[in-house]
This record gives structure tokens, sequence and C-alpha cells, in this order.
């Protein structure tokens, strides 16, 4: 089951990061069909924010056609983001825990490192990894 989090910091509505955390989880394989999200009662004690935050983020996944509610029951995941490339993640996240431990080596702290992942990750372009 996934666990939510919130960060204060991002910019980000945090009906927008409860999205977005289940679409990641679904695009890594962490969640898969039939899987069930945690009840709006556990999420809103989990992270003491409103249930109507919860329930629009839920309501979203489920107008994307990810996520099913049943009521009386809870939420369900109903189609996954995963492709062919799932078996290249174990590698490349082998490989992203080694780069962000030299990063770290080299002094800098984690919003450093990710305003140097992100502005890289902006300016490459598809024919630069080709």
């Amino acid at each position: 089951m996934i666990e939510f989090y919130l960060d204060s910091r991002s910019g980000v509505s945090p009906y927008l990061q409860l999205v977005q955390q289940v679409r990641h989880a679904l695009r890594l394989g962490l969640l898969r069909e039939g899987d069930q999200l945690p009840t709006v009662k556990e999420v809103v004690a989990h992270l003491a924010i409103n249930a109507n935050t919860v329930l629009k983020a839920y309501r979203e996944l489920e107008h994307e056609g990810l996520v099913a509610a049943r009521p009386g029951v809870g939420t369900f995941v109903t189609a996954t983001l995963t492709g062919a490339s799932l078996a290249a993640h174990g590698p490349l996240r082998l490989e992203l825990r080694r780069w962000l431990a030299k990063a770290r080596r080299a002094g800098l702290d984690d919003e450093s490192i990710e305003a140097l992942f992100m502005t890289t990750f902006r300016t490459t372009s598809q024919e630069d990894i080709a």
C-alpha cells in the first residue's frame, strides 16, 4: 500500500501531490490493478489534511480511469501506467543512487541536488539521449 507524504516547500497543492504520488507509484509498478489506496480517513489522520483534499485527489484519479471507488469498501487501482521499460528501473535506480551518493559527497544538499537534476532534465532533449 502506498504511504502518502506532503512537501510544503514544493509549491504544488496537496491534492495534486497525492495525485502525482499515485501516478508515480503506478508508473513504477509499486501499485498494481486491484491494490487498495489508503482510506480517506487514514490519509487525513496521517497527513493532518482536510478530507476534501483527499477526496479531490481520488476523484481526479477516478476521472483519469486509474482508480474506482467502491462505496463502503474503499478506492482501488483499476489501471496501471507501467510500460515495457519497467525491467530497466532496477539498474537505473541503482545508478541513480550511486549518483546521489556522489553528489552528497561533493557537498550538495537535497535542494541543490534537486535543482541540478531538474535543470539538467529540462534542458536535455531526446536528441541528446539518442
